[in-house]
């Protein structure tokens, strides 16, 4: 039966709050903090990507107005900008992004066993990177280019779900394909990546962890062919063939062979050659992995339009990495709840329908999913008084 909570406490009660204390203690986040905590400016923020808030001011405001719903909300003090900004200020975003990746691995769990596109059992990624814009007279330290200041938000998408698994966050002048460094591969696992992340020594590295990597190659790609494979042209596949690098240097650097699947893209009217250590798979089919990697620029496209990381609420390279971490945790939330609660609508949908009734007394599981029975939350709080941390 429901409890009269807001929704924006049903909302909080998929959070592990235990996890996100623990993250807090690992970084003395609250220490010598006496009434705005860690978790009051983590509502706070959620509050603005959940009502697509311009500003500071305008967070202040609309959460000053609500009166004693603020205290049931969990925040339990009227919230000043000046503060709010302190504290994106000088608390580590290093919280928030390892209480993101807490969310991740419970929405990963979650999504398991959802069906990929191609039907195929394996683990499946897709690796990428995003630029987002700063003005560089704002943004001193995010350097890009020479008038022109960003940030890159790296990101590894678990296919199944679509669900982040990796991000990183580093200044726009800092190349993706120094990404590879920091990952750790998953053994017979499909790493399917864009041609800016073709370096055969990285390259070598998922190749000796035993799993996949499906790359497109670059204009200058130097190879000899061992031996072709047959292909059914009609398909859009021009040739599977076995290879060997011929450089002196990558030839060294990656010592085993290749297998290169050419594909003519008649929609797009694209030519393909797509490199991959996987030997097993239909030709066909590694094209069509390459192009599942469209789901990334999806996902980017998605989160630049619904969420606030494109206008930032400060200034500082703390507060934009904060922002940009709460944001990937309120898009990863909406998964989780949508996969709790089993609704049918889509992720938008159920982040438009949270904007304007987070402080309503309904029952989040008939609001998204219709339904008059309420299925069971994990960590339910038996007080008011829901998220002191």
């Amino acid at each position: 039966m429901h409890e009269g909570k807001i929704i924006l406490a049903q909302l909080m009660d998929f959070f592990p709050k235990r996890e996100f204390r623990s993250c807090v203690n690992r970084y003395h986040g609250d220490k010598c903090i006496k009434r705005f905590s860690c978790w009051s400016q983590f509502l706070a923020m959620a509050f603005a990507q959940l009502t697509y808030l311009e500003s500071l001011r305008d967070i202040e405001t609309c959460l000053n107005s609500l009166g004693t719903k603020l205290y049931h909300a969990g925040i339990g003090t009227k919230v000043a900008r000046n503060t709010l900004a302190h504290a994106n200020e000088i608390r580590s975003w290093k919280i928030y992004a390892d209480f993101a990746h807490v969310l991740i691995q419970r929405a990963r769990t979650l999504y398991r066993h959802d069906q990929f596109s191609l039907q195929l059992q394996e683990t499946f990624y897709a690796l990428d990177a995003t630029i987002i814009d700063l003005c560089l007279a704002l943004f001193p330290w995010a350097h890009f280019r020479k008038k022109k200041g960003a940030v890159k938000l790296h990101t590894l998408l678990d296919l199944k779900g679509n669900i982040p698994s990796f991000l990183h966050i580093t200044r726009g002048n800092v190349h993706e394909v120094n990404v590879l460094d920091d990952l750790i591969f998953e053994a017979g696992a499909f790493y399917i990546m864009d041609r800016g992340y073709l370096d055969f020594e990285r390259l070598y590295q998922p190749h000796q962890a035993q799993a996949f990597f499906v790359v497109r190659a670059k204009k200058n790609f130097q190879y000899r062919r061992v031996y072709s494979r047959p292909v059914d042209k009609t398909t859009g596949l021009r040739c599977d063939q076995i290879i060997r690098l011929t450089g002196p240097l990558p030839s060294k650097l990656y010592p085993e062979q290749l297998r290169l699947v050419k594909f003519y893209d008649r929609e797009h009217d694209l030519r393909l050659s797509i490199v991959t250590n996987n030997f097993t798979l239909p030709a066909l089919t590694i094209a069509q992995l390459y192009h599942a990697r469209w789901q990334i620029e999806l996902f980017f496209k998605w989160i630049k339009l619904h969420l606030r990381i494109k206008a930032f609420y400060g200034t500082s390279e703390n507060a934009v990495k904060t922002q940009i971490c709460i944001a990937v945790s309120v898009y990863v939330l909406v998964a989780i709840v949508k996969k709790e609660l089993r609704s049918e609508l889509s992720l938008y949908t159920i982040l438009q329908i949270l904007s304007v009734t987070l402080f309503e007394k309904d029952s989040i599981s008939q609001l998204l999913t219709g339904s008059q029975t309420l299925i069971h939350i994990p960590n339910p709080a038996n007080q008011l008084s829901l998220f002191e941390i």
